[in-house]
């Protein structure tokens, strides 16, 4: 496909560095030539300087041929304006970054007025997702796919877990668990386990399953902590914010906010009123003594910088707090690991997996294409959710017969809202939506999964 990109911030960044893998034709407008120029000599793409909302630029980078236009700046209003632009210049497709929480109840005009086909909002995305694992405070990660009737969870395997050296195959008849082993971190290296893989402790496992069975599992394995109450967040920008609200407006919560500039926290007390709002410095020890950190149940770090919301997130754990969340952008997932660090969110990331997710879909449209996409282990493994229609090879099938690559795995199967996990006298039916989990492939098509 051809793909334009306007904005080479942390989203756009991420987006060329995936989306350059997947031989696509790709053309980056950005006003900085210090950028673009980095951008050509990494990647194989086109780089052009200009103003991404200009007719005169968006017809140099040829947008009228263009499959799919993302503009991705800091600027919301021009991220709309260069998509209008592009959709009347002849872009069939076209994804805005739109982050300020004014905007959010006007995604429905953008999308039907404006012609917008997809609007994202990074930091409301990455609140969604941080929400979940306080929901499920035992997980590293929990990712959802078709609408909420599966997770994915992503656990960390301690000494003292009875899953110590049980091979995967035991696992369901000794814990009668209706969930689903799909990968397996084990250092640096990742597993997609079969039967006779044994969990050994220091693995980080991910499952899956609907949520109320993971919630069973884990009570079985003594994994599961009680629900978190009191939260702090450190950094009332626009994630703390849409985190705050979401939590809020849930109910059981009681959350704090802690935040150093005067005039937003003003601003955060005016529309949050059910939050306590603390003008102060959280990354300042005696700050968060005073504040009752020891008390907490969760602590969220959410500032600007990166090590600022690692090193207060490592301290928090340090009291014995059982759950604390990081926001990091630059930071690269080796590094998290090597510290300890568990439950990392990044922002850029949240949004490229969706825009990247779209893109796979456009690729094979009319076809059994990408519904969902996450990466997991720093982009080692994807799941991926596809949309079954008559294009697919192996309908009506049983697995076992299907020659079915070794690095994938179908993790379930969700027929009229049933959550199925299946074997190899199973099948694939038309309308089915399928999971599947895939080691170093960037599969566009369900086709794709076999050997």
């Amino acid at each position: 496909m051809r793909i334009v990109i306007v904005g080479d911030g942390k989203v756009g960044a991420t987006l060329v560095e995936h989306l350059s893998q997947e031989d696509h034709d790709i053309v980056v407008i950005d006003r900085n030539s210090k950028v673009i120029e980095q951008l050509v000599n990494t990647y194989d793409v086109m780089g052009i300087c200009g103003n991404g909302a200009s007719y005169e630029v968006q017809t140099e980078a040829g947008v009228e041929d263009a499959n799919l236009f993302i503009s991705a700046t800091s600027s919301d209003e021009l991220n709309i304006l260069s998509c209008l632009v592009a959709k009347k210049i002849g872009a069939e497709h076209t994804v805005a970054r739109v982050r300020n929480p004014e905007y959010l109840k006007q995604m429905h005009f953008f999308k039907e007025e404006l012609g917008l086909n997809v609007v994202v909002n990074p930091e409301l995305d990455a609140a969604n997702e941080i929400a979940k694992v306080l929901r499920f405070p035992s997980a590293i990660n929990i990712e959802t796919f078709s609408r909420g009737n599966v997770d994915l969870a992503e656990i960390k395997i301690t000494a003292d877990n009875p899953l110590c050296e049980t091979a995967v195959a035991d696992i369901p008849r000794i814990y009668n668990g209706k969930v689903l082993f799909c990968a397996v971190q084990r250092g640096v290296n990742v597993y997609i386990p079969r039967g006779d893989f044994v969990i050994k402790s220091g693995d980080k496992i991910h499952i899956t399953g609907a949520r109320g069975d993971i919630i069973k599992f884990m009570k079985k394995l003594g994994m599961y902590k009680h629900r978190t109450k009191n939260i702090m967040i450190i950094g009332g920008g626009k994630m703390g914010y849409y985190l705050a609200r979401q939590l809020c407006e849930s109910g059981g919560y009681n959350v704090k906010i802690i935040e150093i500039d005067s005039d937003r926290c003003k601003h955060l007390s005016e529309v949050l009123r059910d939050a306590k709002i603390i003008n102060a410095d959280g990354t300042d020890r005696a700050v968060l003594y005073e504040q009752g950190l020891e008390h907490q149940d969760a602590f969220v770090a959410l500032t600007t910088i990166d090590e600022e919301n690692i090193i207060s997130s490592m301290y928090a754990s340090s009291l014995g707090i059982s759950k604390t969340v990081a926001k990091v952008n630059r930071v690269s997932y080796q590094v998290l690991e090597s510290i300890g660090m568990d439950s990392a969110f990044s922002s850029k990331a949240i949004a490229a997996n969706r825009i990247l997710a779209y893109a796979r879909a456009l690729e094979n449209s009319g076809e059994s294409s990408v519904q969902t996409l996450y990466k997991l282990v720093g982009g080692q493994v994807e799941a991926l959710e596809f949309k079954i229609t008559a294009d697919f090879q192996g309908i009506d099938i049983p697995l076992k017969n299907l020659n079915i690559h070794k690095d994938v795995l179908i993790a379930s199967i969700i027929r009229q809202g049933r959550v199925l996990f299946p074997d190899g006298n199973d099948h694939i039916e038309l309308g089915d939506n399928v999971i599947l989990v895939a080691k170093s492939k960037q599969l566009r098509s369900i086709n794709q999964i076999f050997g």
